[in-house]
């Protein structure tokens, strides 16, 4: 029996593959392994999926597998003009598999993918050892989530995260429809601008801050911090403004103030709290952007308890001038 396939042709080296430039297809012909390779060789030459390699009939030979079958004349085999022996399966973890055929294990690759497809490969040939290392090994090594972010739907819920958070808190609040004005034209741009800059910070301070979205809020974009349970600043990136006599909503993208509270909340990220001086360092007043610090008394009327920033982007922004209600 004879056919046509095209395979590339390459410079084989034992244990290892090497590309090569494609040439004409050469001429195949079915036959058993005794016909196709002498009896006297030591080395087995196999193309695998357009990959040469070099191994022994020994390694091939050594688990029940269907390599064995194939190289102990129970299969027939294909073979080119040149005496390679034709296996129609990619060459990528072949490697692998003799490797496991010649120790008894292998260095699995790395990442879930590459090792699935080492099992498939297992799988096809029939080596159940190796298909059951790397089940072993999918199972063992689940990859997990970068991060996990909580979405509240109760203020009670939130409250319950933020108390028994022992890091700072971190919360974003946006519901794009709670909104009873048209939006200025940026409104958009900037309101996904804030969620983006959420999942950033989420990556970047993973493990040692809280990252909380809240989507039932009355706010339609602000950010709120907290440490140790406490709310420590707030920042709305909301206003109204006046456009041809009509009222709009506008959404802010205060990048700065937020990186800056953000890295403020870093101060109660471990017991005990930090001391007074760098604590009266964040509590400024920031009176060109509209931010309002309130003082509160003790239950003693002596002692201040502890401010909340809030910072109110372009809070008020009117066609004459004129101040609006929130």
């Amino acid at each position: 029996m004879s056919g046509d396939s095209c395979l590339p042709q390459h410079h084989p080296q034992s244990g290892s593959t090497s590309p090569a430039p494609h040439l004409a297809c050469p001429k195949t012909k079915t036959c058993s392994y005794g016909g196709a390779v002498g009896l006297g060789n030591k080395y087995v030459r196999l193309n695998v999926g357009g990959t040469l390699f070099y191994t022994t009939l020994q390694v091939l030979t050594r688990q029940n597998s269907m390599l064995k079958a194939m190289f102990s004349g129970k299969k027939e085999v294909f073979t080119d003009k040149d005496g390679w022996i034709l296996i129609d399966r990619s060459g990528k973890h072949f490697g692998s598999v003799l490797c496991y055929l010649r120790d008894g294990t292998v260095t699995l690759p790395t990442g879930r993918q590459a090792v699935l497809e080492l099992q498939a490969e297992a799988k096809y040939y029939l080596i159940q050892g190796l298909v059951e290392l790397c089940q072993n090994t999918l199972q063992g090594n689940k990859e997990q989530p970068l991060c996990v972010i909580p979405v509240v739907t109760s203020s009670k819920e939130e409250e319950r995260l933020i108390q028994s958070s022992t890091k700072p808190v971190v919360k974003l609040v946006y519901n794009r429809s709670n909104n009873k004005y048209s939006y200025t034209s940026n409104s958009d741009d900037n309101l996904l601008k804030n969620i983006e800059l959420f999942d950033r910070l989420s990556l970047s301070f993973n493990g040692r801050v809280l990252f909380i979205k809240d989507v039932i809020g009355d706010e339609i974009c602000c950010w709120s911090f907290y440490g140790q349970g406490r709310k420590l600043a707030e920042v709305c990136c909301t206003s109204i403004v006046y456009a041809t006599e009509k009222k709009q909503t506008k959404v802010e993208f205060p990048e700065a103030r937020i990186y800056e509270e953000t890295l403020n909340t870093l101060l109660y990220e471990t017991m005990p709290l930090p001391d007074n001086s760098l604590l009266e360092a964040t509590r400024r007043s920031y009176s060109n952007c509209g931010s309002h610090s309130e003082e509160e008394e003790g239950p003693g009327g002596a002692e201040l308890r502890e401010r909340v920033r809030r910072i109110h982007v372009k809070r008020y922004s009117t066609y004459e001038d004129r101040t609006l209600g929130h």
